[in-house]
């Protein structure tokens, strides 16, 4: 409900203070959510999406997602699934508050035609009282209606609408063509029990979601990992830092803490890590920063010279070393 009809309603309500910064932060930590089950995210708003995903797996993946964001963030979702965006929003609204609906295209006649022809999108206040000026009250009167009338009617959007009425939509998921996230996946070839092996991927990740994020002035607010078993049961893990990075260092002790702290019992399948909530970038001049963040600084630099010049990462930290390295160079 908008604040000033809500203000009219009730005069006397304590209306709390805005808080944008924070309301993008989290919405910068549930849109890392989706990114670690498709890279196909249209952002509507701030909190609004449609996600595209594999066919038959959509009622799964809003189940997993809807748990994950309740599970690590604490906040309730709704969301609607179909075989495109109109069923999808409409499923949605249906499911609110904090529910799941599904709206196959079969299903149209039978749950969507009784509706208030409001229900459509394009159907605003000025287009339903035109149309309820000419007797088309719902949503099957509209699909009853001849597409010629509703033209009349409605100008070039009454075609559009007809269609919306029988379920017809074409619209793709429009991905976003600058980058909302980066991430980095591996599955591997035999279950993994050691979690040091674990961390050494999650170094050679950081060190390229790093090289990604300078490669495009980017710095990332939110990191994230996400696990995989052997009984396929995944979980997703993201924190936000105090302030964007770019900095290998700074995305792996991230990531090993998420996984330190939420790795659960070995083996493991997949592993995989992200960043998201993007910004541009200028790195702070060199006083800004301490010694440690100076050398970090540079050596970021040197490497990212270094893959340039080579065309692949030719230097890299000792952390990446497989778990059998690590233990022949303690003993040596």
């Amino acid at each position: 409900m908008p604040m000033r009809k809500a203000l009219e309603l009730c005069p006397h309500a304590a209306v709390l203070p805005v808080r944008m910064s924070r309301y993008q932060e989290v919405s910068d930590q549930v849109f890392a959510i989706f990114d670690c089950f498709t890279p196909d995210v249209e952002p509507v708003s701030i909190d609004e999406a449609y996600l595209a995903v594999p066919a038959g797996t959509g009622l799964d993946t809003a189940r997993q997602i809807r748990a994950t964001v309740r599970s690590e963030l604490g906040l309730p979702m709704s969301a609607g699934v179909s075989c495109n965006k109109l069923l999808a929003k409409i499923a949605c609204e249906l499911a609110k508050p904090d529910g799941l609906r599904l709206l196959p295209p079969d299903q149209v006649p039978e749950m969507l035609w009784p509706r208030p022809a409001k229900i459509l999108p394009g159907v605003g206040p000025k287009a339903e009282q035109k149309l309820l000026r000419a007797g088309i009250r719902t949503v099957g009167d509209i699909a009853a209606t001849p597409p010629e009338l509703l033209e009349n009617l409605l100008g070039p959007a009454g075609r559009t609408i007809h269609e919306y009425a029988h379920g017809r939509d074409d619209r793709p998921v429009a991905v976003q063509s600058a980058p909302q996230s980066f991430s980095e996946e591996t599955t591997f070839p035999a279950d993994v029990s050691d979690p040091e092996q674990i961390l050494s991927v999650l170094m050679e990740m950081a060190e390229e979601l790093g090289h990604r994020l300078r490669s495009a002035g980017l710095a990332a607010r939110t990191v994230g990992i996400k696990l995989r078993f052997p009984d396929f049961r995944t979980i997703t893990r993201t924190t936000t830092l105090p302030r964007p990075s770019d900095s290998d260092t700074v995305l792996y002790r991230t990531a090993r803490d998420l996984f330190l702290q939420h790795c659960g019992s070995p083996p493991w399948r997949l592993v995989g890590m992200s960043v998201s909530g993007l910004h541009a970038w200028q790195q702070l001049s060199f006083p800004a920063f301490t010694g440690p963040e100076v050398q970090e600084t540079e050596l970021n630099r040197t490497l990212d010279e270094l893959r340039r010049r080579f065309g692949r990462p030719v230097v890299f930290r000792a952390r990446r070393l497989p778990p059998a390295t690590h233990q022949q160079r303690h003993q040596g």
